[in-house]
Order: C-alpha cells, then structure tokens, then sequence
C-alpha cells in the first residue's frame, strides 16, 4: 500500500509541478519589441518570496526605454557602465537601480534583438497578496490606495532592491505570473515621467497603464 501511494504522490507532483511552472512568464515573453512588453506586462502578477512571507501585486502602469537611440533611457548612445551592465544581457532579467539617492526601481530587461540594451520600468502595481507586510514595509499609516502607486513605493512595499539586481524574473522567489491580456481599449498610452532632458524622446507614447485604475502612479 505504501509503494503505491508514493507512487500516486509522485505522479501528482510530476502533474503540479509543470502546472505552476507554466503561470510563470518564460524568458521568450521578454524576447519581442519592448513597447509590445510593456503592454502585455499589464495585469500579469509580480511575486516576491521573502522570509517575511510572500507579497504579490497586479502590474498596472509601464514605461518602455528603447536603448542606445532613446535619449530618456540610460543605455542612451551607447553609455555601458556598472551599474546598467545588465541591460546587455539576457531578456526577462531585473534591473534595479538607485534612484536619488534613497529609492529603488525595478525593471525587466527586454526586446527582440539580443545584446540590445532595452528595459519597462515597473511604474506601479495593485496589491493582491501581503498588504499587511506591504504596510509594515511602507509604515503602517499609509493608505492601501499609496502602497505601490510609484516605482519607489512598489520597491519598499514588495522589498525589492539591489539584493534583486541580476535576479531572473522566470524563476523563484522574484517572478512574473502570467494573466489574461489586457483589451486595448482598457490600456491609456501616454507619455512617460520625468524624462524633460531627453528632447524630443520625452513625447513618446511609451508609458501605458490601465484605465481607471485607482493605482496608477501619475494620470
């Protein structure tokens, strides 16, 4: 009896275990035009494993940064330092970066010619598991609607930082589980935030969040 219940629990294992696998996002999402990244990214879930437990939250707000031709992305011309090394490499990997001094932002890197060093910029989410943590992260009087409706504040509440940089976001404990498409009459295309040095690139349509939406970090 016991062989035979080992080996019906090892045939559910060998069932589950591809099931969840396949919610995660694999690396070929990532491999296509970064403008068409960012707006598939929309409603997918980021997940974070931590040993404080788990916090989740649906994204709702994206920027797109096309690289060496984009005058609002760090990689603009070419530019290749410590800091965005990661951007040249494999697509669906995180890029953190310090921001000011006192914040992080989370990005994925993206698009469909290899070494091309492209990025979307995880602009906002809606939390959907671990408030509580969230809110001890942020400080406990912050209202639920301010937890992740910024690039900096999504980082503090879901304890991402430069731990995370490199990290690949196809694998445990920092991920992104698929969901349903967003319609396109529900995506608002606008401009991007605070990029006014970079010209004529500041007019771009490459920020995208979702129509009222009550988390979207700048409307």
């Amino acid at each position: 009896m016991f062989s035979t219940f080992a080996f019906d629990i090892g045939k559910l294992i060998c069932w589950v275990a591809p099931t969840l696998t396949s919610m995660i996002l694999p690396e070929s999402f990532y491999q296509s035009d970064t403008i068409t990244v960012s707006r598939e990214l929309l409603g997918k879930i980021l997940v974070h494993k931590s040993r404080e437990g788990t916090t989740s939250g649906r994204i709702i707000e994206t920027e797109a940064y096309r690289g060496p031709e984009d005058q609002a992305a760090h990689s603009f011309d070419g530019c290749r330092t410590v800091r965005n090394e990661v951007m040249y490499g494999r697509k669906g990997v995180a890029y953190v970066y310090f921001i000011y001094g006192l914040y992080y932002c989370l990005n994925v890197t993206a698009g469909d010619v290899p070494g091309k060093p492209e990025a979307v910029l995880i602009r906002a989410l809606e939390p959907v598991a671990g408030e509580e943590i969230m809110a001890k992260r942020r400080g406990k009087q912050v209202k639920v609607v301010n937890l992740t409706n910024g690039p900096s504040k999504l980082c503090m509440a879901m304890d991402i930082s430069k731990t995370q940089n490199k990290t690949e976001l196809t694998t445990p404990p920092l991920y992104v589980e698929d969901a349903p498409l967003i319609a396109q009459d529900e995506i608002v295309e606008t401009t991007r935030v605070g990029i006014d040095y970079s010209g004529d690139w500041k007019n771009k349509l490459w920020r995208f969040y979702i129509r009222n939406n009550k988390f979207v970090s700048v409307k």
